[in-house]
């Protein structure tokens, strides 16, 4: 196994043991690995920001999300990271950033989770129709039966004003 497999390993048996109630030890812990990456890595800030996201310290989250996004990662890990990035700024009350984030977020590996959290991010910024056509548009597809009907009432849902 290479440095970068057996890391990887040890990163999921550090979240498959992962417990909120022991903060102290989850961040030395995720530190310690981190510590192991070399300078300019971009996967260590994304699990450093995945850490105080996951501790509910979503403003500790940011910066280490931004560097990995400004490192750059395979598309995949670019496009979880900026999800998770979007949900934490939408907490914070960065509504804005975070229905932007998400809009352009063309991730299919994902499937309907940027949909449901640009949901999210449009009922925090006050467009409760908005964020119903988005919840429903993207639920339709996976209705066993009135996924059409279930479309055609979303595109009828009001404007928010």
């Amino acid at each position: 196994m290479n440095a970068d497999a057996e890391w990887n390993s040890r990163i999921e048996a550090f979240w498959e043991s992962f417990d909120d109630a022991r903060p102290q030890e989850m961040l030395a812990a995720m530190r310690a690995l981190v510590d192991e990456r070399p300078e300019g890595d971009a996967r260590a800030p994304a699990e450093w920001g995945g850490v105080h996201d996951a501790l509910d310290l979503g403003a500790d989250a940011v910066g280490p999300y931004r560097r990995t996004l400004a490192a750059g990662l395979d598309t995949e890990e670019q496009h979880r990271v900026t999800l998770q990035l979007a949900s934490t700024l939408r907490n914070l009350g960065h509504v804005d950033e975070a229905i932007a984030l998400l809009e352009h977020l063309d991730a299919p590996e994902l499937g309907d989770a940027p949909a449901a959290f640009l949901a999210l991010a449009v009922h925090s910024a006050g467009r409760p129709n908005e964020a119903l056509r988005v919840a429903l548009t993207a639920l339709a597809p996976h209705l066993p039966a009135y996924g059409r009907a279930a479309t055609a009432y979303a595109a009828e849902l009001p404007t928010d004003v």
